[in-house]
């Protein structure tokens, strides 16, 4: 479910970010797609370590309530940049049209949509749950992808018991073994399960990336009117986001020491697990070892929107273009992991 915003967009970025006092940092705000947990810790070192400051951006990071929570907030103009599922964008400006937001910097590389099963209960590949009971939120945004999983490994869902299951009592399920697999996020649904006392060599984490599933993740997003209108900006502020990533990925533990301030509450070996987690699997992957970060390839991404057009019916099939826009992206080596 997607909020209509109307015709608000352009003239609440106009009066949030046109009106302003002009001062020596330019004010961006940042939202986050969730909660101060491991994965957002590279941008609060960013922050800490002044790499924002640096590009004479004054950034503020604030937490979501998932996915689809960064997205008006940058439509409306209330953060000029935000972090979100590109597949929900997608659907948005499809649902909103001419909204102006855009994707700009792709984090995840690979989305961590999963399937994490027990082996001891039978579940080590995708064809294995065939015969089981899968436990799936009906809002989980994995559990959205898992008709094109089904579809690229030639699941017979017929032979799948799928249990509607709520947030809450998802791992507890797996861990109980009432269900043999769940379908969930990488990093959180095998954390839990871990924490609940499943044995992390009983963990099959089957990310869906790996079994055909071409869409991407999560990815910076700007509102296009603060774009056009401050794109150097823009660019200091991928650019920092960059070198965040690259020294969490460095030093995972300092970057998580950093988000302890944000979230005194947080397990720090647990988070940092959690980042590490995303790093190897959404994030560090060989095409980014290979291509650097932030970008997409435009062939990976046309199969992305064909595979989302099999769980969603578009008003208006897009293109790459009316979805990302890679102009921002700084040209100046930064975006290299090596």
């Amino acid at each position: 479910m997607f909020l209509r915003l109307g015709q608000s967009f352009g003239l609440g970025a106009a009066l949030l970010f046109t009106a302003a006092p002009l001062c020596a940092q330019t004010a961006m705000p940042f939202a986050l797609d969730w909660k101060f947990e491991g994965p957002a810790a590279p941008y609060v070192l960013a922050v800490d370590r002044e790499f924002y400051d640096a590009e004479g951006l004054d950034v503020t990071v604030t937490e979501g309530a998932g996915s689809l929570d960064a997205i008006p907030k940058v439509a409306t103009g209330a953060y000029p940049v935000g972090f979100t599922d590109i597949n929900s964008l997608m659907k948005f400006l499809d649902q909103n049209p001419g909204a102006p937001v855009r994707a700009v910097m792709m984090i995840y590389d690979k989305p961590p949509f999963a399937v994490v099963g027990r082996k001891s209960l039978g579940v080590s590949t995708p064809k294995d749950l065939e015969g089981k009971v899968l436990g799936a939120p009906p809002p989980d945004g994995a559990w959205a992808q898992f008709p094109i999983f089904a579809a690229e490994n030639g699941l017979d869902m017929s032979k799948i018991t799928v249990e509607p299951v709520g947030f809450p009592v998802r791992e507890p399920m797996l861990a109980e073994g009432k269900v043999a697999a769940i379908t969930g996020f990488s990093f959180t649904s095998t954390l839990n399960a871990q924490r609940l006392g499943v044995p992390e060599d009983d963990l099959s984490v089957i990310l869906m990336a790996d079994y055909g599933v071409a869409l991407y993740g999560n990815a910076i997003i700007v509102n296009t009117t603060f774009a056009a209108a401050h794109p150097a900006e823009v660019t200091g502020f991928l650019r920092a986001t960059a070198a965040g990533w690259k020294a969490a990925i460095a030093d995972p533990a300092s970057a998580v020491a950093a988000l302890a301030a944000k979230n005194p509450a947080a397990d720090a070996t647990l988070e940092e697990k959690r980042l590490k987690l995303a790093i190897d699997g959404n994030v560090a992957t060989d095409w980014v070892k290979a291509h650097g970060l932030g970008n997409v390839d435009p062939e990976r991404f046309a199969k992305a929107i064909e595979q989302l057009a099999m769980t969603y019916t578009f008003k208006t099939k897009p293109t790459m273009s009316d979805v990302f826009d890679a102009t921002y992206l700084p040209t100046d080596g930064s975006l290299t992991l090596q």
